[in-house]
């Protein structure tokens, strides 16, 4: 996946459900222009801005001028921040790891998103290939009708499309799982220790970036997730913003049931690999004990000859048969018939 920084604005009616794009113009006065596009918006309007690998310095605008919490800020700019939410007076700031699997390299790839959910905006940091705001926005003009929520729909829609990539993700592991397991159990003796170690790596990625957003939906939906209300420490709990919020409770019990059923899979994928590594290290202790019957069948065979040459190659002047012309032919026959006996016992048994 390629992607590239940039800006862009989208301005929203709620009841019309109506998008309009605001053209940023140059790069040096994008912001200057979304800004102002921002203060003024009319009653019944919000508007959209995605940003995608901000430069510090219009970051740094872009904050200052909306008066974002400077912790807030700050995280914005760091890829690596743990899926979370918190509330700064009327903005919501949710962390969310976007994530995706490459088919090619068996490999599950990360990076970030942040969202900003402001009385009369939404702001979206983007940081990684992966675009589920692109693709939210995508989602919200095919529907206009959750327009009418307010600027907490995108949350809601960021929300979904990040779910749903956690879905399909989950998905092509499981079919790469179920791939590998085909092999531990095949015929064939490759040891696939390497291989179960990769992709259990990628799982446990997997998972740090599903299971710490699973207690974070649940509080949108509970009593100390909504507008209004306190947490037992007296300080504001709120959710999303709005007076929409309590109607779009639904939606997002949707989306935490999905994430839900996504961390089950997760969780079961992870003891599924689990259990085919235990499978494929009691595989090769049998290809060892098979390989060591195997030498020790050998090793019986080749030692009934060596200790009939080895008695006979003494030299003592008196020993038995030496001054008999059979000798010679009895000996290597008695070699012969005893190691062939035993091959055919070892064979018998399974041991050649």
């Amino acid at each position: 996946m390629k992607h590239a920084r940039g800006m862009e604005c989208v301005r929203y009616e709620e009841r019309s459900g109506r998008s309009e794009t605001v053209e940023c113009g140059p790069e040096e006065e994008e912001c200057r222009l979304v800004l102002k596009r921002l203060h003024g918006l009319a009653e019944g309007e919000f508007a959209w801005v995605r940003l995608a690998e901000p430069s510090d310095a219009e970051w740094g605008l872009l904050a200052r001028e909306l008066g974002l919490h400077p912790l807030a800020a700050e995280d914005a700019l760091q890829p690596h921040q743990r899926p979370k939410y918190e509330r700064f007076g009327e903005v919501l700031a949710v962390a969310l790891k976007t994530l995706w699997y490459v088919d090619e390299d068996r490999a599950v790839e990360t990076g970030q998103l942040m969202v900003f959910v402001g009385p009369r905006y939404v702001l979206t940091v983007r940081h990684g290939a992966a675009e589920p705001d692109c693709e939210a926005a995508g989602r919200l003009e095919a529907d206009p009708d959750m327009l009418r929520f307010g600027p907490v729909s995108v949350l809601h829609a960021v929300l979904d499309v990040v779910v749903d990539s956690y879905s399909d993700s989950a998905v092509r592991v499981r079919a790469a799982l179920s791939q590998l397991e085909d092999r531990v159990f095949s015929t064939s003796r490759v040891d696939h220790t390497e291989s179960i170690y990769s992709l259990k790596r990628e799982v446990r990625e997997f998972r740090d970036a599903v299971q710490p957003l699973v207690p974070v939906l649940p509080q949108l939906l509970t009593g100390a997730g909504r507008p209004g209300s306190s947490g037992r420490d007296g300080q504001d709990r709120q959710g999303p913003p709005g007076e929409s919020a309590a109607a779009l409770l639904p939606h997002f019990r949707d989306v935490a049931d999905h994430l839900h059923r996504t961390d089950t899979e997760i969780r079961s994928l992870d003891d599924l690999l689990n259990s085919v590594l235990d499978a494929q290290q009691a595989r090769v202790g049998t290809w060892q004990n098979d390989d060591m019957r195997r030498i020790s069948a050998w090793a019986a065979i080749f030692a009934v000859p060596t200790m009939v040459a080895g008695v006979y190659g003494m030299n003592f002047e008196h020993m038995p048969e030496l001054g008999w012309s059979f000798g010679y032919p009895l000996a290597v026959g008695l070699m012969a018939l005893a190691s062939g006996a035993l091959y055919r016992a070892f064979r018998r048994n399974g041991w050649l």
